[in-house]
């Protein structure tokens, strides 16, 4: 696959939704976790997705268990402790990892358009996060303890 809008995900309710669905929109991609240090950024998650999802922005959060053991509840106990918690309205997908042999290719293809620090593909931690442009294009990577509303500025030029 060499688009991102050749892939697919499964979302939290184990239906497989085709990336093609998000065509033309601007998108943000997160690796999230229940019990993390960084798991308050739900909460500007929301407030970004609803400053912007009127003009065309979504973003797709992907829980991941693999940074510290931080996400250990099934699918359905993860939508119950964001709707519970933090109230979101974005979209959540299935549990997932990142990173290994076991990575979804998903997240292997954005790492590959976006490496991390000193080029590295690896995801660091929990809550990295992915731009991505209306053309389906990785416009860039950002690490764990950048906050989601300072992401603003730059979906407000992709927009």
């Amino acid at each position: 696959m060499s688009k991102l809008y050749d892939f697919s995900a499964v979302n939290n309710a184990g239906v497989s939704i085709p990336l093609l669905n998000y065509e033309n929109k601007v998108l943000l991609f997160v690796n999230t976790a229940s019990a993390c240090g960084f798991t308050p950024q739900y909460a500007e998650l929301e407030q970004l997705y609803q400053r912007f999802k009127d003009r065309g922005f979504a973003i797709l959060a992907f829980p991941c268990n693999q940074f510290g053991q931080q996400e250990t509840g099934s699918d359905k106990q993860i939508a119950e402790f964001c709707s519970t918690n933090f109230d979101i309205s974005f979209d959540l997908f299935a549990k997932i990892e990142v990173n290994g042999r076991n990575a979804s290719p998903l997240f292997n293809y954005l790492t590959d358009q976006a490496k991390g620090l000193l080029g590295s593909k690896k995801i660091k931690w929990n809550f990295t996060k992915f731009l991505v442009d209306r053309q389906g294009e990785v416009v860039k990577r950002y690490g764990s303890i950048v906050k989601p509303m300072s992401l603003a500025k730059d979906i407000e030029k992709l927009l």
